[in-house]
């Protein structure tokens, strides 16, 4: 039996993502603008969390409203096992705080799709607050192949990549110490991982770890990375070759 050719627009793609109801976001302008799509079917699933109930604008598109604290891989477990996986070709899981640029995902899946890359992430703007100098954008190039993805405010896998990295660890909870383990799990599998630059965003709402416990956090992701294999951040943080526009 022949594989069904998909026509561009019907290529479906999963949006995941979970926003914070009680604290300033930019929920709506992500949503809306990762809807905006020419060339892909796009489905978005958020949960909401805290006691505010979803704006009129975002309850369409949110499937779950959590008022108690929640950790980050278990909400998004929640959204995902809901779903068939074998329908979309991405999933891109999405935080709240972020601006994209006009065209983000045609632009981004483009060149994702272009380089071949299974999991993913867009290159963070100058401008951004930023833990780790290694995603953000270098200028003069489209995307780089990398050791590293980190694992928000945005990330993307591609179907090849799955079952291999879904359903999320929730040893880590809040996915702290994903991004070292990751490296070793795609290349097992030969699965190329990458950052593209040529279309960053912004994440300069809120500080990063601004709502939630460091410390604790912080004690989960050691003890995830002590009894998994995992690559140093002088490891991590390499670029195999990148791609000039």
């Amino acid at each position: 039996m022949r594989d069904v050719v998909r026509k561009p627009a019907e290529r479906p793609v999963l949006i995941a993502g979970i926003y914070l109801a009680d604290k300033k976001n930019a929920a709506l302008h992500i949503t809306r603008e990762l809807a905006d799509s020419s060339n892909w079917k796009v489905e978005q699933r958020w949960v909401s969390l805290g006691e505010r109930q979803p704006d009129a604008d975002l309850a369409p598109l949110t499937v779950q409203v959590t008022n108690a604290p929640s950790p980050k891989f278990l909400l998004l477990n929640q959204i995902l096992k809901a779903v068939e996986l074998r329908d979309f070709e991405y999933v891109i899981v999405s935080d709240d705080d972020i601006v994209l640029p006009a065209g983000f995902l045609d632009s981004y899946l483009a060149l994702v799709s272009r380089h071949n890359l299974a999991v993913a992430q867009p290159a963070r703007t100058h401008d951004s607050y930023i833990d780790h100098r290694f995603v953000e954008q270098l200028d003069g190039i489209d995307a780089r192949w990398t050791r590293f993805v980190e694992i928000g405010p945005l990330f993307s896998l591609h179907r090849s990549a799955f079952d291999h990295f879904l359903p999320f660890d929730e040893a880590s909870p809040m996915g702290w110490g994903c991004d070292y383990v990751w490296p070793l799990v795609a290349e097992k599998h030969e699965l190329k991982m990458g950052i593209v630059d040529a279309v960053p965003v912004a994440h300069n709402m809120r500080k990063p770890v601004a709502y939630y416990d460091h410390g604790t956090t912080g004690t989960a992701m050691r003890d995830y990375l002590a009894e998994r294999p995992h690559l140093s951040k002088k490891d991590a943080f390499f670029i195999l070759e990148s791609y000039a526009r």
